[in-house]
């Protein structure tokens, strides 16, 4: 399945920005993912460095798979290979919210739209995190801290659980949410982290709910021997959503940025036999939308609803580095296109009987090909 992508932003309801969700596909990979193996908290707390996670390497035709760890990761890329980043930021997007009846809410902000309206899913707080709201909601404008406020307009997408709101608050968002929102977090996160502890060391333009976590095990040193290998490193910017999505929702549509800089650097990469390696699948999604008919990646700056999925395929990506993801994830799509159906299903077997951790502060996943 294929969506398009657009430069436009079609007007979707509620205001100008991105109107297409995808339909569902079919799940691919299930599992079951022991609660043992869920990353409770970052691999500082506990007492490790952030390169020091696990890394698993896997080749697309190689039966053999190479457990290491991210510290080593120059030494699995060849001179000539280009690494693709995605400098987007994590924001303090979880806010508190009461409804005129007193009830109690978490709001999760997830994309803004072009019209200054934002897509929010309302949460229930359970037991220090929260969970899925189901049933009817509070009616009302909604109560934020300080004097903020937000009002539900309408849902947004079929599956119910996301909405299209207008948040106002005194002074810019971004300022008031650095002192009121916090980041998201989910259950298997026992407590609440610092900010910093979501965001990759490139970072330049905060924007994305929750952290593109399959680039934070990087540091300086590694990116400078990235480069000293002659490896090449470029970004792109994709503003991530809320990551709760149900079984039966694929990723709906995000902000990207693909520079000319890096069509170029991708083009000059494939065209000297070099290797095109995304970090994290938001940067396989801002790639893939940004390429043209001719099969060339080119300057993009818009919205995509493109999902990538083994019978699309992918056009330029050639290896991704990447996190584990839960059972009949979306995202299991995308790495089934770039390393096929046989790795990923060993790759998986492999990570579970060998305790590789899972989530934002896990270990990680590089797929060569």
């Amino acid at each position: 399945m294929t969506a398009a992508a657009t430069d436009r932003g079609p007007a979707a309801s509620g205001g100008p920005g991105p109107s297409r969700v995808p339909a569902p596909a079919p799940r691919r990979l299930a599992f079951e993912l022991p609660t043992a193996l869920e990353a409770h908290e970052p691999p500082e707390a506990r007492g490790l460095s952030r390169d020091a996670v696990r890394l698993m390497v896997a080749r697309r035709g190689d039966e053999v798979l190479v457990h290491s760890t991210f510290t080593l990761l120059p030494t699995f890329l060849d001179p000539g290979d280009l690494v693709v980043v995605n400098t987007s930021g994590t924001l303090p997007a979880a806010i508190d919210a009461v409804a005129v009846d007193g009830t109690r809410l978490v709001v999760h902000l997830s994309t803004r739209l072009d019209d200054g309206q934002w897509v929010v899913e309302p949460r229930r707080p359970s037991g220090g995190t929260t969970e899925r709201w189901n049933g009817p909601l509070p009616v009302g404008e909604l109560t934020l801290a300080a004097g903020g406020s937000l009002a539900l307009v309408e849902p947004y997408g079929e599956a119910g659980r996301l909405w299209v709101a207008a948040v106002a608050t005194p002074g810019p968002l971004r300022a008031w949410l650095g002192t009121h929102g916090r980041a998201i977090r989910y259950g298997y996160v026992a407590r609440q982290w610092p900010l910093a502890a979501y965001q990759s060391v490139y970072v330049t333009n905060p924007g994305s709910a929750e952290m593109p976590s399959a680039g934070r095990a990087f540091t300086p040193e590694i990116l400078t021997r990235l480069v000293a290998k002659g490896v090449g490193v470029t970004p792109v910017l994709l503003h991530t959503g809320v990551a709760s999505l149900e079984a039966d929702e694929l990723p709906y549509p995000e902000r990207v940025v693909v520079p000319e800089v890096t069509a170029a650097r991708v083009a000059q990469t494939r065209a000297a036999g070099g290797r095109v390696i995304a970090i994290g699948t938001t940067v396989v999604r801002a790639l893939e939308s940004a390429v043209d008919a001719a099969g060339r990646v080119r300057r993009f700056d818009g919205w995509t609803d493109l999902v990538v999925t083994p019978e699309r395929g992918v056009r330029v990506v050639d290896g991704i580095l990447t996190g584990w993801h839960e059972p009949e994830a979306s995202h299991l799509l995308m790495l089934e296109a770039v390393g096929g159906e046989a790795l990923l299903r060993r790759s998986y077997a492999a990570a579970i009987a060998e305790d590789y951790l899972w989530h934002e502060f896990g270990d990680t996943h590089l797929i060569l090909p």
